[in-house]
Parts: structure tokens; C-alpha cells; sequence
């Protein structure tokens, strides 16, 4: 009797046993198909927000901040992210160029702070120091962390928004750092290995779309030019002696491809220049120079025609209102700013054989550099070589006849 207890006990026991491995089986079984749903998921996932950029970049040709903002949202949202931030370097500064996840206030305020430097400790100092992931699993328990020296920016979003994880992944291309993309988290909850690793693919595209906008603004930007040196060749044919319509030709060109909003072009007469030709300039600008066409160097020589004159290099000015020739009060200075409303100009030389012959200028009512020095040296050239034709006279504004 005591044996077949026993034998009934080893079998139930034996029976639970297989039923537990069994289920322990079905249990891991069912692990795995999670796991791989997920996985799954995640990958389509992931796979959306690829074909979602692309689509925004075929939509958006030479356009980056569309391209940046689809990008920058689906990272913030695949990543699990509260909000982020993509920058653009310039030097050892960044600009803000897209937001996700943070107030409109916020947003514009960020956008208005223009270039800054981070500090060295905060995470996108230490992308720009190393060209590396800066992961910060506690900015408030980071060391050094809001420690900001002179000439430095303070981690904006950490102080503003209350952000206390995040990464930093580098924008590279040919090992050179273009920008960077921080994504952030308002609790201490650390980023994985993966979710690090899709915000470095993102990044990656990111590059891609900068790229591929260079490429398609420089083709944009050739054709513009030969275009408009087409223009001006054929005003030269059309206009045999004549300079004033070549100088208009040129110097309308020059200030619409370059997005400037008007322009004069200068020639020399020994130690003053004469204002020749304008372009799109506000009435009180060509009231003045119809008043004074000339500039006396000895009388002005901090105006930037005389630094021209001085250098026969180029000179560019972002804020003319920050001049200290401005706050001089040289009358022909306030005048460019207060009647004409100039804020950043961009003088360009015009030399025939090293010897200076005119400049160019051109300018914006606001304050945005002009990238157009290349573009303006090429007219210049035209310029100075119609000047060099012994068939063409300019007697139309007098003061200069060849």
C-alpha cells in the first residue's frame, strides 16, 4: 500500500512537473512573439518616420527647415522625448533652428538669442568639443553642469523647461560638425543604447538633407548666374557706348540673386566716389544722392566706401547701426540708416589691373549677413572689364570719360 502511495506521489509529482515546464515553454513562447511584435513595430515604426522625412525632403527641395522640424518631431517621439532642439554650427557657436515639444514663447525666444557658445560642461558644449554623444542622465545632478564662464550660454532648456535627461548626438559630415540634435526629458529617466542610436540615424539624415540643399542651392545659384550674365552680355550688345543701362543691367542682377533689397553702384573720381547707378532703393535714398552724388573721402573716411577705397578688399557689415562711425553721427552714416533704413551691407571693389575703378554695394533693411561676396565679385569683373573697352564713355552722370 506504502508503495503504491509512493508511486502515485513520483507520478503527480513528475506530472506537475512536465505541466510546469510546460507552461514555463508557452510562457517563453509567448515572451518572444511579444518581444518580436514589438520589435516589429518599433521597426515600421521607424520605417514611417524615414519615409516621412523623405517625403517632406522631395516636397520641400532646398527647403531645411520643413525637413528639420519632420525630422526633429518623429525623433523626439520615437525616442520617447519630451521635446528637442536642432542646431547649426557656425565656428565654435550654434544657432537654434528647430524646435519640437516646447511652448511657442519658448520657441521664439530660443530662436532670438541668434548665435550663442554652451558652456563646456553643458551636453552640446561637449558635441562641439569632442565631435561625440553627450548623454546627461541628471543635469541638475550633473558636475559642472550650469557652471557658465564669461562669453558662454547657459543650458537654456535645462534652466527654462525644467529638463533633466538628455543626449546630444553630433551632425558630422567629413568628420567636420555641421550642427547637432538634443532631445529631452523633464524626468531622470535615461536614454537607451537603441534610442541613442535612432537619434544618430537621424542625425545622419539630417546631414544627408543639408548636403543634398547645398548641392541643389549651388546648381539653383549657377544657373542664376549665367542667366544673368546672359542678361548683362546682352545688354552690352544692345547697348555699344552706352554704360549706364549696363551698370542698371549689372547691379539689378547683382541685388535680386544675392536677396538684397537695393544697391549703388560707385565709380571713382581720385579721392571721392560718384554714385552712378541705383537700384530698388526707397525714395529718400535717391532724393539724397540725387542731391549729393559724390563722396568726398577726406570728408568721410570711416564710411565703408572709403574702407574699400583704403583696403580694395571686400567689406561686409552685418549691423551698421552698431558702427562707431554711427554713433559718430556721420550724416551721410545716419542718414543710410534713418532715411534709407540700411542695416547690413556688403561692399564689393572693382579693380581693373589692381587698380580700384568703383564698388558695389548692396543692402538689406534688416539684419542678416549677405552670402553673395562671390556672385558680387563676378560682376564686378564684367564691370570692370566693360570699363576697360576703349568703346564705351561714361558721360551720362559726368565726372568720369575715357
Amino acid at each position: 500500500m506504502s508503495r503504491k502511495g509512493a508511486k502515485s506521489r513520483r507520478r503527480t509529482t513528475s506530472l506537475r512537473s512536465e505541466t510546469t515546464k510546460a507552461k514555463t515553454h508557452i510562457d517563453r513562447v509567448r515572451a518572444a512573439n511579444a518581444d518580436l511584435k514589438k520589435r516589429l513595430a518599433e521597426a515600421l515604426e521607424q520605417q514611417a518616420a524615414t519615409s516621412e522625412v523623405l517625403g517632406v525632403i522631395s516636397r520641400s527641395p532646398g527647403q531645411l527647415e520643413p525637413v528639420f522640424q519632420a525630422m526633429l518631431e518623429n525623433a523626439v517621439r520615437i525616442c520617447e522625448a519630451k521635446f528637442g532642439a536642432l542646431y547649426l554650427s557656425e565656428g565654435d557657436a550654434v544657432r537654434m533652428m528647430a524646435t519640437s515639444g516646447v511652448s511657442r514663447q519658448l520657441d521664439e525666444e530660443l530662436r532670438s538669442a541668434g548665435l550663442r557658445r554652451p558652456g563646456p560642461r553643458t551636453a552640446l558644449g561637449r558635441v562641439i568639443a569632442t565631435k561625440h554623444t553627450a548623454h546627461v542622465a541628471d543635469a541638475f545632478n550633473e558636475p559642472g553642469f550650469f557652471d557658465v564662464k564669461p562669453g558662454f550660454s547657459a543650458p537654456q532648456l535645462s534652466l527654462l523647461a525644467g529638463a533633466r535627461t538628455l543626449v546630444a548626438v553630433p551632425l558630422l559630415k567629413e568628420g567636420a560638425l555641421v550642427g547637432a540634435i538634443v532631445i529631452y526629458r523633464q524626468e531622470v529617466r535615461p536614454f537607451t543604447n537603441k534610442q541613442i542610436e535612432l537619434l544618430q540615424n537621424f542625425a545622419a539624415q539630417a546631414v544627408i538633407a543639408i548636403e543634398n540643399t547645398r548641392l541643389l542651392n549651388e546648381l539653383r545659384e549657377s544657373l542664376q548666374q549665367q542667366t544673368a550674365t546672359s542678361e548683362v552680355l546682352g545688354v552690352i550688345s544692345r547697348s555699344p557706348g552706352e554704360l549706364e543701362p549696363v551698370f542698371n543691367a549689372m547691379l539689378e542682377n547683382a541685388t535680386r540673386i544675392c536677396g538684397a533689397k537695393f544697391g549703388n553702384l560707385f565709380l571713382r573720381e581720385e579721392d571721392a566716389f560718384r554714385s552712378v547707378a541705383l537700384h530698388g532703393p526707397p525714395s529718400k535714398h535717391v532724393e539724397w544722392w540725387r542731391q549729393e552724388p559724390v563722396i568726398d573721402l577726406r570728408d568721410h573716411p570711416r564710411l565703408p566706401v572709403a574702407r574699400v577705397a583704403e583696403t580694395k578688399e571686400v567689406v561686409h557689415i552685418t549691423d551698421i547701426a552698431a558702427e562707431t562711425v554711427y554713433d559718430k553721427r556721420d550724416p551721410r552714416f545716419v542718414a543710410l540708416v534713418e532715411s534709407s533704413g540700411v542695416r547690413t551691407m556688403l561692399g564689393v571693389p572693382m579693380l581693373k589691373e589692381g587698380e580700384l575703378v568703383g564698388a558695389i554695394f548692396i543692402h538689406r533693411q534688416e539684419v542678416r549677413p549677405l552670402a553673395g561676396r562671390a556672385l558680387l565679385e563676378r560682376r564686378v569683373i564684367h564691370i570692370a572689364d566693360v570699363l576697360a573697352d576703349p568703346d564705351y564713355t561714361w558721360a551720362a552722370c559726368g565726372g568720369i570719360s575715357r
